[in-house]
Protein backbone atom coordinates (compact mmCIF):
# COMPACT_ATOMS: atom_id res chain seq x y z
CA UNK A 1 0.00 0.00 0.00
CA UNK A 2 1.26 3.37 -1.05
CA UNK A 3 2.38 4.60 2.13
CA UNK A 4 0.57 8.12 2.13
CA UNK A 5 -2.36 5.44 2.31
CA UNK A 6 -1.38 4.04 5.60
CA UNK A 7 -3.23 5.29 8.49
CA UNK A 8 -2.90 3.92 12.69
CA UNK A 9 -6.45 2.22 13.09
CA UNK A 10 -6.37 3.49 16.76
CA UNK A 11 -5.97 7.32 16.56
CA UNK A 12 -6.22 7.80 12.52
CA UNK A 13 -3.31 9.74 12.08
CA UNK A 14 -1.18 8.87 8.33
CA UNK A 15 1.83 6.49 9.21
CA UNK A 16 5.04 7.85 8.27
CA UNK A 17 8.78 5.93 6.82
CA UNK A 18 9.45 5.13 10.91
CA UNK A 19 8.14 5.08 13.67
CA UNK A 20 6.97 8.01 15.73
CA UNK A 21 7.54 10.83 12.83
CA UNK A 22 3.05 11.31 12.86
CA UNK A 23 3.69 11.94 9.33
CA UNK A 24 6.40 15.08 9.88
CA UNK A 25 9.67 15.10 7.53
CA UNK A 26 13.14 15.66 9.43
CA UNK A 27 14.08 19.19 9.68
CA UNK A 28 10.50 20.57 10.16
CA UNK A 29 10.73 20.55 13.79
CA UNK A 30 9.10 17.29 14.67
CA UNK A 31 10.36 14.67 16.57
CA UNK A 32 11.80 11.75 14.55
CA UNK A 33 12.27 7.98 15.56
CA UNK A 34 16.56 7.97 15.03
CA UNK A 35 16.93 11.08 17.12
CA UNK A 36 16.79 9.13 21.04
CA UNK A 37 19.60 7.19 19.92
CA UNK A 38 22.18 9.93 18.11
CA UNK A 39 20.63 12.31 21.29
CA UNK A 40 21.57 9.05 24.10
CA UNK A 41 24.61 9.04 22.40
CA UNK A 42 25.96 12.42 22.52
CA UNK A 43 24.85 12.80 25.99
CA UNK A 44 26.99 9.61 27.07
CA UNK A 45 30.11 10.81 24.59
CA UNK A 46 29.62 14.84 26.53
CA UNK A 47 29.39 13.53 30.07
CA UNK A 48 32.23 11.15 30.26
CA UNK A 49 34.74 13.68 28.78
CA UNK A 50 33.21 16.34 31.65
CA UNK A 51 33.19 14.19 34.07
CA UNK A 52 37.28 13.21 33.03
CA UNK A 53 37.96 17.08 32.69
CA UNK A 54 35.95 18.16 35.98
CA UNK A 55 38.07 15.40 37.51
CA UNK A 56 41.30 16.44 36.55
CA UNK A 57 40.37 20.33 37.30
CA UNK A 58 39.29 19.80 41.29
CA UNK A 59 42.54 17.26 41.08
CA UNK A 60 45.51 20.59 40.16
CA UNK A 61 42.75 22.73 41.85
CA UNK A 62 42.52 20.85 45.39
CA UNK A 63 46.71 20.06 44.82
CA UNK A 64 47.34 24.40 44.39
CA UNK A 65 44.95 24.84 47.71
CA UNK A 66 46.54 22.29 49.73
CA UNK A 67 49.90 24.16 48.94
CA UNK A 68 49.17 27.14 49.55
CA UNK A 69 47.43 25.76 52.77
CA UNK A 70 50.58 24.06 53.66
CA UNK A 71 53.13 26.37 52.61
CA UNK A 72 52.49 28.94 55.41
CA UNK A 73 52.00 26.30 57.97
CA UNK A 74 55.25 24.84 57.35
CA UNK A 75 57.37 28.47 57.10
CA UNK A 76 55.34 29.20 60.53
CA UNK A 77 56.64 25.96 62.13
CA UNK A 78 59.90 26.47 60.64
CA UNK A 79 60.04 30.02 62.12
CA UNK A 80 58.46 29.19 65.17
CA UNK A 81 61.64 26.67 65.97
CA UNK A 82 64.28 28.89 64.81
CA UNK A 83 62.32 31.70 67.27
CA UNK A 84 62.50 29.09 70.34
CA UNK A 85 65.60 27.82 69.92
CA UNK A 86 66.83 31.74 69.50
CA UNK A 87 64.88 31.80 73.00
CA UNK A 88 66.82 29.22 74.66
CA UNK A 89 70.11 30.47 73.86
CA UNK A 90 69.84 34.53 74.50
CA UNK A 91 71.35 36.03 77.12
CA UNK A 92 69.61 38.06 79.33
CA UNK A 93 70.67 41.07 81.26
CA UNK A 94 67.47 41.66 83.49
CA UNK A 95 66.11 45.17 82.09
CA UNK A 96 62.97 45.88 80.72
CA UNK A 97 63.43 46.26 76.85
CA UNK A 98 65.81 48.66 75.22
CA UNK A 99 64.93 52.02 73.22
CA UNK A 100 67.37 53.31 70.44
CA UNK A 101 68.70 57.02 71.38
CA UNK A 102 70.94 59.36 68.94
CA UNK A 103 73.83 57.82 71.52
CA UNK A 104 73.17 54.12 71.73
CA UNK A 105 70.28 52.13 73.35
CA UNK A 106 68.89 52.98 76.68
CA UNK A 107 65.74 51.29 78.79
CA UNK A 108 63.38 52.27 81.24
CA UNK A 109 64.21 50.36 84.84
CA UNK A 110 66.63 47.28 85.69
CA UNK A 111 63.60 44.52 85.57
CA UNK A 112 64.72 41.66 88.78
CA UNK A 113 66.25 42.37 91.84
CA UNK A 114 69.81 40.23 91.74
CA UNK A 115 69.68 40.35 87.38
CA UNK A 116 73.11 41.48 85.59
CA UNK A 117 72.09 44.65 85.56
CA UNK A 118 71.15 45.65 88.63
CA UNK A 119 74.29 44.05 89.83
CA UNK A 120 76.39 46.30 87.42
CA UNK A 121 75.26 49.41 89.06
CA UNK A 122 72.74 50.41 85.87
CA UNK A 123 69.61 52.30 86.14
CA UNK A 124 67.02 53.59 84.14
CA UNK A 125 67.41 56.09 81.59
CA UNK A 126 70.96 54.78 81.48
CA UNK A 127 72.49 55.09 77.50
CA UNK A 128 74.80 52.04 76.76
CA UNK A 129 76.77 52.91 74.28
CA UNK A 130 79.47 49.77 73.91
CA UNK A 131 78.88 46.14 74.98
CA UNK A 132 81.33 43.30 74.56
CA UNK A 133 83.79 45.63 73.09
CA UNK A 134 81.06 46.77 70.14
CA UNK A 135 79.85 50.03 69.46
CA UNK A 136 75.81 49.92 69.76
CA UNK A 137 73.80 52.02 67.68
CA UNK A 138 70.11 50.88 68.20
CA UNK A 139 68.06 48.29 69.49
CA UNK A 140 67.87 45.77 66.86
CA UNK A 141 71.60 45.34 67.67
CA UNK A 142 71.67 44.81 71.29
CA UNK A 143 68.82 42.62 70.59
CA UNK A 144 70.80 40.60 68.57
CA UNK A 145 74.03 40.76 70.74
CA UNK A 146 71.93 38.94 72.92
CA UNK A 147 70.98 36.43 70.75
CA UNK A 148 74.98 35.56 70.29
CA UNK A 149 76.26 36.25 73.66
CA UNK A 150 77.00 32.93 75.69
CA UNK A 151 74.95 32.72 78.31
CA UNK A 152 77.21 33.44 81.26
CA UNK A 153 79.32 35.41 79.32
CA UNK A 154 81.35 38.46 81.61
CA UNK A 155 81.00 41.80 79.20
CA UNK A 156 82.50 44.92 79.57
CA UNK A 157 79.74 48.13 79.57
CA UNK A 158 80.32 51.60 78.72
CA UNK A 159 77.32 53.86 79.21
CA UNK A 160 76.38 57.70 79.69
CA UNK A 161 74.58 58.78 82.71
CA UNK A 162 73.88 62.61 82.99
CA UNK A 163 75.97 62.49 80.31
CA UNK A 164 78.82 61.22 81.75
CA UNK A 165 80.97 58.45 80.36
CA UNK A 166 81.07 55.15 82.99
CA UNK A 167 81.73 51.62 82.83
CA UNK A 168 80.69 48.67 84.53
CA UNK A 169 81.21 44.51 83.73
CA UNK A 170 78.06 42.61 83.70
CA UNK A 171 77.89 38.62 83.38
CA UNK A 172 74.78 37.56 81.23
CA UNK A 173 72.49 35.15 82.32
CA UNK A 174 69.96 32.33 80.87
CA UNK A 175 66.17 33.24 80.41
CA UNK A 176 65.20 30.48 82.90
CA UNK A 177 67.12 32.18 85.56
CA UNK A 178 65.74 35.12 84.66
CA UNK A 179 62.29 34.51 85.14
CA UNK A 180 63.72 32.75 87.99
CA UNK A 181 64.64 36.24 89.72
CA UNK A 182 61.27 37.64 88.45
CA UNK A 183 59.08 34.92 90.31
CA UNK A 184 61.12 35.29 93.10
CA UNK A 185 60.68 38.99 94.08
CA UNK A 186 57.02 38.63 92.55
CA UNK A 187 56.06 36.02 95.31
CA UNK A 188 58.74 38.06 98.35
CA UNK A 189 56.98 37.27 101.46
CA UNK A 190 57.81 40.53 102.76
CA UNK A 191 55.64 41.97 100.20
CA UNK A 192 56.67 45.17 97.95
CA UNK A 193 56.85 48.80 99.12
CA UNK A 194 54.39 51.74 99.34
CA UNK A 195 55.28 54.85 98.82
CA UNK A 196 51.63 56.78 98.32
CA UNK A 197 51.96 59.18 94.72
CA UNK A 198 49.95 58.59 91.48
CA UNK A 199 52.90 57.14 89.36
CA UNK A 200 50.35 58.07 86.07
CA UNK A 201 50.87 61.33 86.91
CA UNK A 202 54.39 61.59 87.71
CA UNK A 203 56.98 62.59 84.66
CA UNK A 204 60.67 62.46 83.77
CA UNK A 205 61.98 66.16 83.99
CA UNK A 206 65.40 67.56 83.93
CA UNK A 207 66.35 69.26 87.48
CA UNK A 208 66.12 73.02 86.54
CA UNK A 209 70.31 74.50 86.16
CA UNK A 210 71.12 70.77 86.52
CA UNK A 211 72.72 68.13 83.69
CA UNK A 212 70.18 65.54 85.38
CA UNK A 213 66.73 64.08 85.23
CA UNK A 214 64.01 63.26 87.77
CA UNK A 215 60.98 62.30 88.77
CA UNK A 216 58.64 64.91 89.45
CA UNK A 217 55.66 64.21 91.24
CA UNK A 218 52.66 65.95 90.50
CA UNK A 219 49.97 63.70 92.61
CA UNK A 220 50.59 62.70 96.29
CA UNK A 221 47.98 60.32 97.88
CA UNK A 222 46.85 61.82 101.06
CA UNK A 223 47.90 60.07 104.56
CA UNK A 224 50.58 57.67 103.06
CA UNK A 225 54.16 57.32 103.53
CA UNK A 226 55.59 60.28 100.95
CA UNK A 227 52.65 62.48 102.81
CA UNK A 228 53.54 61.74 105.92
CA UNK A 229 57.21 62.10 105.39
CA UNK A 230 57.17 65.99 103.92
CA UNK A 231 57.20 65.31 100.64
CA UNK A 232 55.67 67.82 98.13
CA UNK A 233 53.71 68.07 95.05
CA UNK A 234 56.10 69.62 92.22
CA UNK A 235 58.97 68.12 94.51
CA UNK A 236 61.73 66.14 91.65
CA UNK A 237 63.34 62.61 93.00
CA UNK A 238 66.99 62.25 92.26
CA UNK A 239 67.78 59.73 94.54
CA UNK A 240 66.06 56.89 96.30
CA UNK A 241 67.46 55.07 99.15
CA UNK A 242 70.91 55.25 97.23
CA UNK A 243 70.30 54.76 94.03
CA UNK A 244 69.68 57.68 91.06
CA UNK A 245 66.43 57.84 89.70
CA UNK A 246 66.34 59.31 86.23
CA UNK A 247 63.29 57.21 85.03
CA UNK A 248 59.71 56.34 86.08
CA UNK A 249 60.04 53.38 85.70
CA UNK A 250 63.02 53.05 87.64
CA UNK A 251 61.01 55.36 90.25
CA UNK A 252 58.40 52.76 90.62
CA UNK A 253 60.58 49.51 90.49
CA UNK A 254 62.98 51.12 93.37
CA UNK A 255 59.37 51.75 95.53
CA UNK A 256 58.03 48.21 95.00
CA UNK A 257 61.45 46.59 95.96
CA UNK A 258 61.54 48.86 99.62
CA UNK A 259 61.03 46.61 102.52
CA UNK A 260 57.59 47.36 103.52
CA UNK A 261 57.97 49.54 107.32
CA UNK A 262 61.20 50.19 105.92
CA UNK A 263 62.71 54.12 106.17
CA UNK A 264 64.83 54.94 103.21
CA UNK A 265 66.22 57.73 102.20
CA UNK A 266 64.41 60.41 99.36
CA UNK A 267 66.63 62.95 97.70
CA UNK A 268 63.97 65.73 95.85
CA UNK A 269 64.95 69.06 94.35
CA UNK A 270 62.40 71.31 95.44
CA UNK A 271 62.29 75.01 94.40
CA UNK A 272 65.93 74.78 93.22
CA UNK A 273 66.92 73.52 96.33
CA UNK A 274 68.49 69.86 97.38
CA UNK A 275 66.74 68.73 99.92
CA UNK A 276 67.31 64.71 101.94
CA UNK A 277 63.98 63.34 103.18
CA UNK A 278 63.87 59.92 105.30
CA UNK A 279 60.54 58.27 104.17
CA UNK A 280 59.28 55.35 106.30
CA UNK A 281 57.50 52.65 103.41
CA UNK A 282 53.69 51.46 103.16
CA UNK A 283 52.78 48.10 102.16
CA UNK A 284 50.72 47.56 98.76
Amino acid sequence: MPSALRFCRNCGFRLGTSFGDAGQQPGDGAYTGSAPLAASKKRRRFSGMTWIFVGLLVFFVGAAAFTAIINPIRQHHSINIAGIKAMATKSYVGVDGWDTTDKGVTFGSVDAPGGPADKAGLVGGDIVTKFDGQDIHDEDQINDLMVRTPIGKTVDVEYLRDGEKKTTKLTTISGDEFRRLQKEFNNRPEGKGQFGYDDDESERVQVPGKNIYGVKLNSLLRSRPADIAGIKEGDIVTEFDGVPIRTTDEFLMRIRRALPYSTVKVVVFRDGQQLEIPVKMGKQ
